[in-house]
């Protein structure tokens, strides 16, 4: 079975960080491609950051958001800096071959940026 945790949401103010985390079981974590989208109140799900060899960002969060992963500990990370209340939205981790279309996800944690 595999299963996508998510942590490390919560309310921060404008400015602030957060450092989301996804723990992955049941899938051979080093072989995927990790990705984290996110879905505002009212919007579509979008793409926000996908990790293999190499990185993937979003426009919007491209200088303020690093994706990063540890193999050894299946584990993928958001480093969220410089938030604004438009980053304000549930943040899903994601797995599979692609970017574009992840087999896996998470049941998602909620990042509320207040002004």
């Amino acid at each position: 079975q595999v299963l996508l945790v998510e942590s490390g949401g919560g309310l921060v103010q404008a400015g602030g960080s957060l450092r989301l985390s996804c723990a992955a079981s049941g899938l051979t974590f080093s072989r995927l491609v990790m990705g984290w989208f996110r879905q505002a109140p009212g919007k579509e799900r979008e793409f926000v950051a996908a990790i293999s060899w190499t990185t993937d960002y979003a426009d919007s969060v491209k200088g303020r958001f690093t994706i990063s992963r540890d193999n050894a500990e299946n584990t993928v990370y958001l480093q969220m800096n410089s938030l604004t209340p438009e980053d304000t939205a549930v943040y899903y981790c994601a797995a599979g071959g692609s970017a574009a279309q992840p087999d896996y996800w998470g049941q998602g944690t909620q990042v509320t940026v207040s002004s």
